[in-house]
C-alpha cells in the first residue's frame, strides 16, 4: 500500500457533492469529477475553456465497473485490458448510465481502466467513474508533471490531491484505441 496524506473518503464526498479535483492518474495529472454529474462535468468544461460537446475520457476502477457502463465489452478487448501493461483508453460505441455531456457527439464514450492504485481506490470509494481530462486549458500542452500545472487550474478546483506531487518523472497521455467494423483493434493515438 502507498502512503497518503489525502483522505480518500473526504475526496469522494467532495466529488459526490459536485466538486472538482486535480489529481494524478496513471498517465498525466488530470482534472476530475463524478462522471455521472452533469453540473460537475459542465464546471470542468468551463474551467478548461472547452466546448461542452467534445466528450471526455472516463476512468473506471476495474473491468467489472467498466461492464456496469458498457454492457457489451468484446471478449478480445476484455482480454487485452486484463493484460495490457500501458494505460489504454478504449472508445466504446454504446454505454449506459452516463450523461451525454461525457460522450462525443456521435454517442461514443472513451473509458480507461485505471492502473494507478490511488485512482482505483478513489473510484471504488466514489462508486462511479471519474472524468479524467488533462489539467490544462483547452489547446495548451498537457502537464507532464505536477509542477507544470498552471496556477489558474490549481486555483479553480475544489481540491488538489497531494499524492505524487513530488514525482519528477514526466508522464504522457494514454494510447487510444477502438474496435473497427471488422472487430479489429485500431489505434487512434499510440
Amino acid at each position: 500500500m502507498f502512503l497518503l496524506r489525502d483522505d480518500i473518503s473526504e475526496i469522494a464526498r467532495l466529488l459526490q457533492n459536485g466538486g472538482l479535483i486535480c489529481y494524478p492518474t496513471d498517465t498525466v495529472w488530470g482534472i476530475g469529477c463524478d462522471a455521472t454529474n452533469e453540473e460537475a462535468v459542465a464546471k470542468v468544461s468551463a474551467l478548461k475553456g472547452r466546448a461542452p460537446d467534445k466528450g471526455y475520457v472516463l476512468l473506471v476502477a476495474d473491468i467489472d465497473m467498466l461492464k456496469q457502463y458498457v454492457p457489451k465489452v468484446h471478449p478480445r478487448l476484455e482480454t487485452l485490458l486484463s493484460f495490457h501493461q500501458r494505460p489504454l483508453t478504449v472508445i466504446y460505441d454504446r454505454s449506459t448510465g452516463l450523461p451525454a455531456s461525457v460522450k462525443a457527439p456521435d454517442g461514443t464514450v472513451a473509458i480507461r481502466v485505471a492502473q494507478d492504485e490511488f485512482c482505483q481506490e478513489l473510484i471504488n470509494t466514489l462508486g462511479k467513474p471519474l472524468v479524467s481530462t488533462s489539467a490544462n486549458k483547452s489547446g495548451e500542452p498537457y502537464p507532464p508533471t505536477y509542477g507544470a500545472i498552471s496556477s489558474e487550474i490549481l486555483g479553480n478546483v475544489d481540491y488538489v490531491v497531494k499524492y505524487r506531487q513530488d514525482d519528477k518523472e514526466p508522464h504522457e497521455p494514454s494510447s487510444i484505441a477502438k474496435l473497427d467494423r471488422h472487430q479489429e483493434l485500431e489505434f487512434l493515438r499510440d
